[in-house]
C-alpha cells in the first residue's frame, strides 16, 4: 500500500505517558499520508486526539517495579488476550507496539504468527543487558524502530531489520535554549550561577540521592557564596519528601519547585542529576552535567553483574566516551561530587567542551521522528507477505 492509495488500518499499543507522546507523533505523520487512517488499540489522550480508538484505558497498563505487575498480572493477561482476539477477528494492516516490551513483544509475536506484520518503537535495552531476548524479538517484529543510533548494531548482527528514527525530544527542544527566559519564567532574579539538583522522580531515588545532593550543595555554597540552587520535585509526594530532607540543611540558598524540571535545567548553569532520561534533556538543553546513581546494595550486586555497557550515563553511551562525569554507587560521595562539579562551575573551557559535544549529538538525533517512523511503516507495508 502506498500513501494515498487506500484506507490504512493499524493496531497500536502504548502503555504509559511517554509512549502516548511517541504514538501521537507517529499517528500525526501517518495521517498526513493516509487521511482516512483508522487506528485502534490502547493509547492515552494524545493518541486519542489523533484518532486512536482505545479499547482499554492506557493507565491499566501503567505499572512499575517488580511487585505491582505481579499483583496486576491477571488483569494484564486478560487485556493482552482480549487484544489478540480482537485483532485476530479484525486484522489490521499492521500492528505497532510502543515500548512496554514485556507486554508488547508476545502480542506482536502472536499477531505476526497469524499473518499480521508488526513493528516495535523503542528498542529494549538488549545492547546493555538480557541479550537473550534478541531471539524473541526476531520472532515478534518485522522491524525495530530505534531512538538512538547505537541501538541498531545488535539488530544488524542478528539480521533483524532496524531503523534509527531519531528522538522526538531532539525535534522538540530547540538547538539554543534561552537561560535568562527560563529564569524569568521561574521568577528568579539576578545573574549569579545556579546549580540544578535532580535526584530522581521516585521515592527510593530521592531517599538515596537527596541527602548526597544536598550535602554536596552545602559544601559548594560554603566555598562560593554567589552560587544558588534549584531543586524540582516530581509531584506533591516528592515535594513533601524533599521538604523533610531540607530541614537538615538550614540556610542553603535553594529554591524548591514543584514540577517544571525542564525549566529548572534550562535556568541552570550546571546540572547534578540521577542517571536516567533527564540526562538526555540536560544534553539537549546544552547544560553541562555530572551524573550519579545509587541503589540498594542487593539490587546493585545483581545489576552490576548483568549490565554489559562501559557507561551508565546516556550522554556517555551516545558519545562512546566519558563525556560527562559518572559517579555510581560507592563512588557517589559528597567529596567526589564536589570535585566533579567545581571545574564545570569555575572553568568555562570545561563546561564548553561538554556543550560542544552535546550540540553535535543533538543534531544527530533530530531527524523528524514522526516522519521517520512513517517511512518505516510504509517500508513494512511494501514488503511481500511472510
Amino acid at each position: 500500500m502506498s500513501a494515498g492509495s487506500g484506507r490504512l488500518r493499524i493496531g497500536i499499543l502504548a502503555g504509559e505517558a511517554s509512549g502516548d507522546i511517541l504514538g501521537s507523533r507517529l499517528l500525526a505523520a501517518l495521517r498526513l499520508r493516509y487521511p482516512d487512517l483508522q487506528v485502534e488499540g490502547i493509547g492515552g489522550p494524545l493518541m486519542q486526539a489523533r484518532g486512536c480508538h482505545s479499547l482499554f484505558p492506557m493507565e491499566r497498563l501503567s505499572v512499575m517495579g517488580f511487585i505491582e505487575p505481579l499483583k496486576r498480572l491477571p488483569e494484564l493477561l486478560h487485556i493482552r488476550r482480549s487484544l489478540y482476539r480482537h485483532f485476530l477477528a479484525n486484522p489490521p494492516d499492521l500492528f505497532i507496539g510502543i515500548d512496554a516490551p514485556d507486554f508488547c513483544l508476545r502480542l506482536e509475536w502472536q499477531l505476526r504468527r497469524a499473518g499480521i506484520p508488526a513493528a516495535h518503537v523503542v528498542s529494549p535495552t538488549v545492547w546493555a543487558w538480557r541479550q537473550g531476548r534478541i531471539g524473541k524479538i526476531r520472532r515478534a517484529v518485522n522491524r525495530m524502530l530505534c531512538l538512538f543510533p547505537f541501538e541498531t548494531a545488535i539488530y544488524r548482527e542478528h539480521n533483524i531489520p532496524a531503523d534509527f528514527v531519531g528522538h522526538p525530544l531532539a525535534d522538540e527542544i530547540p538547538q539554543q535554549v534561552d537561560r535568562a527566559a527560563a529564569r524569568a519564567a521561574l521568577g528568579i532574579a539576578g545573574t549569579g550561577k545556579i546549580l540544578a539538583l535532580l535526584p530522581g522522580s521516585r521515592s527510593g531515588e530521592v531517599s538515596l540521592l537527596g541527602p548526597l545532593f544536598l550535602e554536596s550543595a552545602r559544601r559548594l555554597a560554603a566555598t562560593d557564596p554567589d552560587l544558588s540552587f534549584l531543586l524540582p520535585a516530581a509531584g506533591a509526594e516528592r515535594l513533601a519528601q524533599l521538604r523533610a530532607l531540607l530541614v537538615d540543611f538550614p540556610g542553603l540558598p535553594l529554591i524548591l519547585v514543584e514540577g517544571r524540571s525542564r525549566e529548572v535545567m534550562a535556568a541552570a548553569d550546571v546540572v547534578l542529576l540521577a542517571s536516567g532520561t533527564a540526562t538526555l534533556e540536560s544534553l539537549l538543553l546544552k547544560r553541562p552535567m555530572v551524573v550519579t546513581y545509587r541503589m540498594a546494595a542487593l539490587s546493585w550486586a545483581l545489576v552490576s553483574r548483568l549490565v554489559k555497557t562501559p557507561f551508565a550515563a546516556l550522554p556517555n553511551i551516545l558519545a562512546g566516551q566519558p563525556l560527562v562525569p559518572e559517579l555510581i554507587q560507592n563512588a557517589a560521595t559528597p567529596e567526589a561530587v564536589v570535585a566533579a562539579l567545581q571545574p564545570l562551575l569555575q572553568d568555562e573551557d570545561a563546561a564548553r567542551a561538554q556543550v560542544q559535544a552535546f550540540d553535535a549529538i543533538h543534531r544527530s538525533l533530530a531527524l523528524g521522528f514522526g516522519e521517520r517512523c512513517a517511512d518505516a511503516v510504509e517500508a513494512i507495508l511494501a514488503e511481500p507477505p511472510a
